[in-house]
Formats: structure tokens, C-alpha cells, sequence
């Protein structure tokens, strides 16, 4: 049978069925048996498979996605939320919208130690949805403010996501993490400033909070003090990785020990209990994500055997169009797939073949990388698969509908589309980090 069916079939399975709603690594590791199977034969395929399992994920460098998943669980049940939240909001009183911007940089600083997106949104939906709520402030403001500020944990190292990312395109990732940071602080920035325009233009968005009219300065040096243990954590990994001291693995393993002592240290993880459940969703995020890993690695070999890969790459590039039309379009898809499919598997399933392309089309990879990382964070707070709405939506405890989150995301969208605008505009604002720490 021709290769170049096979591979389409294929790819025709695989949509029909995550159309049908089978998980994801079922979907990979069947068509990819099967399309093997008639290319090479059983036996050859199923020995592939076994290759695939062990040499896949039999490295020392994926240990980093395990570390800082550790360390991520460790800071979601050791307290530095909320730290970062009533602390954030003490810097923000008087400011229009003051609980929702201590919601937008209290995400951001609890990112910086947190990578998990879903986690941030829904710990800051039970931190500050309840706050938002007693002082009146607008449902749909309080909703969409909470979730969109949830995405920052994509962008603002140690990102889970970023590491994925590495893992797929074998970039390095020190040099995603740096890239980061600055995109993750402006998108930050212009959320907060869209807030005050927003609360300005219709204060009963955001009502004032009576209490903040207490608040000194003195008061606002001793919350920027006592999130110390944050910054600290985010000092060891970053600077770790920016000194030389630590490799991206060794970072992982340092962060998730500090962020094991401070929890200890603040009393929040002196419970066995809640040691063993970081443990837990620790193992259990893990184990999910190396099968995708590896199930997407066993489909990408699959294709290409197909040579559909480098049938297309050389189609792209050899398309009469700008380079800039053909990313758009690469950009467009994975938009629309992120709406319907979650950010991991849609990066698993399309990096091993898009990849290439963009870079042999002479677009840093580098700055890519963060492009697509701005898609992801626009992704998880848009219907109809929205994670974020879908998280938040479950902890507000008063019946919150995820229809109710997704009407309060647009604005904020427009928001991250001008941070996208911004980048491709300015993408010095993504490599002035990674160039300057990490050289060249």
C-alpha cells in the first residue's frame, strides 16, 4: 500500500477518533500500531513501540519535568498562593480594581514558582472570587480576571508547558524559560492597566474595598517583605539556571526542595497529608504526561515512515507566499485546536511536523516557541474547551456556569492579542533575555 495513504488514513483515524472522544494516547499508540503495521509489519512495529517506550523518556533530561511538577505541587499546597494574593492586594490598594489586579500580579508571582496553569487559576479562584464577590465587584469581571490571570503559569517560567516544549523541539530549556519572562510580566501589565481603564470607565465593575484606605506605605514595603519566600524560590531557579550553577534538572530538584522546606517552615505542609497528596498529583501529572509523550513520539515516527512530514515541509517552503502568510496559517491551527483539544496534546500532535518548517522558514525558534506559548495561554480560557473556564467554574462553590466564565475572558483576550501584536513586532522583547544571560 502506498505510504502516502496510509499516512493520511492515518491522520483521518486520529481526528475521527478524538472526534469520538477516546483519550488522546489510545488514539496515538492504535493508528500508529496499526499504519506501522501495514508499512513494515507487526512484528517490526511492535518492536518499534518497545524502543519507543524505553529510549523515549530514558534520559536524565526528562527528569525536569517531573522536578518542577513536584515543586509546583508543593507551592500549591504549601500556602505561597495566598501569600502572594493577600500580599499583592495590600500593594494594589487604592488602585481602581485593586482586587483584580492583586488577582493578575499575584497570579504572575505565584506563577514564578507554580507551572501549572490550571492549578493557578483554580487556587486564586478560591482565594479571590470570594473577596470579589463580598465587595460587589461585577461577575463576569471578577470571572474573566481570575481566569485569564491563571494562564501566566504557560508563560512565566518554570513552565510546564515550556518544557514540553523542549522536550518536542530539543531547545534548550534555560533559554525558554529566560524568554518567558519578559512577555509573561507585560501581559501581566497591560491586563492590570485594562482593569483600572475598565473600573474607570464603569466603577461598578470594581468597587472601592472601605478597608484599603488604611493602608500605608509602610504597610506595602512589609507585604512586599513577607513574600520573600517567593521571591527566593524564583532567585534559586532562574538564577541557578542564569549562573551556570544549576542545569535545568538540578534547578527543578532545588526549587522543589525549597518549595518543600518553606512549606514546612510555614506550617501548611507539616501534615503528612498534604506531603503525600503533592506526592500524588505529582506521580499522577507525570505519569499522564509521559504517555503523551511517548504515544506522540510513536505516532511522529509513524509519519515519518509516511513521509507526509517532509512532503508537507517541503510544500511550505517551497509555497509561493510570504513566510509570514504560512505561519499565520500554522498559527491559526493551533488556535482552532486549542479550542477543542488540550494544549499538551495539541503540541504533541502537530510540533514534530510544524516545527521544522517555521524554522527552515528563518523564524527563531526561540521566539516561536513563546508565540505559540501566547496561542496556548489564549486557548485555555476559550471555548469550547477553555481548561481555566472549566476549573474555575467548579471551585466558585455558588453554581458558577463556564458560560459565565467565557463571557468574562474577552476583553481580557483582546488584551493577550495585543501582547501577540507587540511580539511580533518587537521579538527582541522575547530574546533580550535568553541573548543577553544565555548568549547567542
Amino acid at each position: 500500500m502506498d505510504f502516502t495513504i496510509v499516512g493520511i488514513l492515518g491522520i483521518i483515524s486520529l481526528l475521527v477518533l478524538l472526534g469520538l472522544g477516546v483519550h488522546l494516547v489510545i488514539d496515538f499508540l492504535i493508528v500508529a500500531l496499526v499504519g506501522t503495521s501495514l508499512l513494515i509489519g507487526l512484528k517490526p512495529a511492535l518492536s518499534m513501540l518497545g524502543d519507543t517506550l524505553y529510549y523515549s523518556i530514558a534520559s536524565p533530561t526528562f527528569c525536569v519535568l517531573p522536578l518542577f511538577i513536584l515543586m509546583g505541587s508543593f507551592a500549591a499546597r504549601g500556602g505561597f498562593a495566598s501569600t502572594a494574593y493577600e500580599n499583592a492586594h495590600i500593594l494594589a490598594a487604592r488602585i481602581p480594581a485593586s482586587l483584580a489586579i492583586a488577582t493578575s500580579f499575584g497570579s504572575a508571582i505565584f506563577a514564578s514558582i507554580c507551572g501549572s496553569s490550571l492549578a493557578t487559576a483554580t487556587i486564586f479562584g478560591k482565594l479571590a472570587y470570594p473577596q470579589m464577590k463580598k465587595y460587589g465587584y461585577d461577575k463576569f469581571f471578577t470571572l474573566g480576571s481570575i481566569s485569564s490571570s491563571g494562564t501566566f503559569a504557560c508563560m512565566i517560567p518554570p513552565s510546564g508547558m515550556f518544557i514540553l516544549f523542549a522536550i518536542f523541539t530539543e531547545q534548550s530549556v534555560g533559554r525558554l524559560f529566560m524568554a518567558g519572562i519578559i512577555p509573561g510580566l507585560l501581559t501581566a501589565t497591560i491586563y492590570a492597566i485594562s482593569m483600572i481603564v475598565r473600573a474607570k470607565m464603569n466603577p461598578t465593575l470594581a468597587p472601592v474595598v472601605p478597608s484599603e484606605k488604611d493602608v500605608t506605605v509602610k504597610n506595602r514595603f512589609q507585604a512586599l517583605g513577607r513574600m520573600w519566600p517567593i521571591f527566593f524560590l524564583a532567585t534559586l531557579v532562574i538564577g541557578g539556571i542564569y549562573s551556570g550553577i544549576f542545569t535545568s534538572t538540578e534547578a527543578g530538584a532545588a526549587g522543589a526542595l525549597g518549595a518543600l522546606v518553606f512549606g514546612l517552615w510555614q506550617g501548611k505542609l507539616r501534615r503528612m497529608k498534604e506531603v503525600k497528596g503533592a506526592l500524588r498529583e505529582s506521580a499522577r501529572t507525570t505519569s499522564m504526561l509521559m504517555f503523551i509523550i511517548i504515544a506522540a513520539l510513536y505516532f511522529s515516527k509513524f509519519l515519518a515512515l509516511t513521509q507526509i512530514p517532509t512532503q508537507l515541509a517541503d510544500f511550505l517552503q517551497n509555497w509561493d507566499v510570504p513566510p509570514l502568510v504560512i505561519l499565520t496559517c500554522i498559527m491559526g491551527v493551533w488556535l482552532v485546536l486549542g479550542m477543542f483539544i488540550v494544549q499538551a496534546a495539541v503540541f504533541a500532535l502537530t510540533l514534530p511536523i510544524l516545527f521544522p518548517v517555521v524554522v527552515a522558514l528563518g523564524y527563531d525558534p526561540v521566539w516561536f516557541c513563546v508565540i505559540a506559548m501566547k496561542l496556548n495561554e489564549i486557548a485555555g480560557v476559550t471555548p469550547p474547551v477553555g481548561l481555566n473556564a472549566f476549573g474555575l467554574a467548579g471551585v466558585t462553590g455558588d453554581g458558577t456556569k463556564v458560560e459565565d466564565v467565557f463571557m468574562g475572558v474577552w476583553p481580557f483576550i483582546l488584551c493577550d492579542v495585543i501582547v501577540l501584536i507587540m511580539l511580533f513586532l518587537f521579538p527582541q522583547i522575547v530574546l533580550y533575555l535568553p541573548n543577553a544571560m544565555l548568549g547567542n
